[in-house]
């Protein structure tokens, strides 16, 4: 019976809430969190199982009237209800049994990068992440610009923004990949439909943690930041430039002035970096893993495009075309592909 899969979790429940209250977990603070953060993980599948458990019990209880006939025909059509409220409890129950990806709660780090079709791409990073930001903003989460490079016709060859909000990865771990844009440029006379490429990679935010450096695998190099002329060009070895030997990863910054600054922020790229390089690994030698974590950051697969003359954004991964481009890069309407292919990514893990 489904129901039977449920005591497992609620016998968890309760052996929490107990050993939460003992002075030996009171008494350690790493424990107590730690079983705080299970206890409150666990607590939206509890609440639809007692749910389900109730209703299955007057459903049961209901059965044994079918024969009395005075209560007999009212209880079934009560169970009728009854069960249709059940499949529907059930579904929500799989999906709450899916497991957790630890980093859905996690700020990230986004980075674009203009691909192909020169100053277009550049243009269209910039337009992306404008779009990204009024997104932000309407779910309550702050943007800070980590680094960027802009490009001679406006918009950026390469930004790097780190995202801070309940949920961001969740959200957001589904839009790593290529984004292609077809629309026809200010600079083209001619009204030709031009076809441009950008990447994106979506990184949780590491903690110490998470991943420890050693020191003597970093390779730190400074020099003098670049600028456009006038008070913006730094006249002192500010910019700096992390290594990581083992894995080759390395880290540019020179947006801050200050040196210190720019080693601060280039170490916390360079481990969510590293982080996403061993997530990758790990979920190639899943199968499962890999058809299930899209998040991961593929930068070669092409996962969206943008038709400004048609109005039309499609994302190949799921099939879903959506004629509202306009509103949803005016707006940051971006609920309106994400949630579906959160869906999608669900129902093929329940599959599994």
């Amino acid at each position: 019976m489904f129901s039977d899969k449920l005591y497992p979790f609620i016998e968890r429940y309760n052996e929490i809430s107990r050993l939460l209250s003992t002075t030996e977990v009171i008494s350690n603070i790493k424990l107590m969190t730690e079983l705080s953060k299970e206890q409150s993980t666990l607590e939206p599948l509890i609440q639809k199982a007692n749910e389900y458990l109730k209703i299955q019990k007057l459903y049961e209880e209901n059965k044994l009237l079918f024969d009395d006939k005075e209560l007999g025909e009212l209880a079934k059509e009560e169970n009728k209800e009854f069960d249709s409220c059940l499949c529907s409890l059930e579904e929500e129950i799989k999906i709450l049994l899916i497991p957790k990806d630890p980093n859905d709660n996690k700020n990230i780090y986004l980075e674009m990068r203009a691909g192909t079709g020169g100053d277009e791409a550049g243009i269209f990073v910039g337009d992306l992440f404008k779009a990204y930001c009024r997104y932000a903003d309407s779910m309550g989460w702050k943007v800070e610009i980590m680094s960027s490079n802009e490009s001679g016709a406006g918009g950026y060859k390469e930004i790097i923004a780190l995202i801070k909000g309940a949920g961001a990865y969740s959200k957001m771990k589904y839009e790593g990949g290529t984004h292609r844009v077809q629309r026809v440029p200010e600079t083209e006379s001619q009204g030709r439909i031009h076809t441009s490429a950008i990447t994106v990679a979506i990184m949780p935010e590491v903690d110490d943690v998470e991943i420890a450096l050693n020191p003597n695998d970093l390779k730190i190099d400074v020099f003098r930041a670049g600028g456009h002329g006038g008070q913006s060009v730094n006249t002192t070895d500010s910019a700096v430039r992390i290594t990581h030997i083992p894995t080759g990863i390395a880290v540019s910054m020179q947006d801050e002035k200050s040196q210190h600054k720019n080693k601060d922020k280039a170490l916390k790229i360079l481990k969510a970096r590293i982080y996403e390089a061993e997530m990758e690994a790990q979920a190639k030698e899943s199968s499962q893993a890999r058809r299930i974590q899209v998040g991961s950051g593929d930068r070669s697969e092409r996962i969206r495009t943008y038709n400004y003359p048609q109005n039309r954004l499609t994302d190949h991964r799921v099939g879903l075309t959506l004629y509202s481009l306009e509103e949803i890069m005016l707006n940051g309407s971006f609920d309106d592909i994400i949630n579906p292919i959160v869906a999608h990514f669900q129902a093929e893990a329940l599959k599994e």
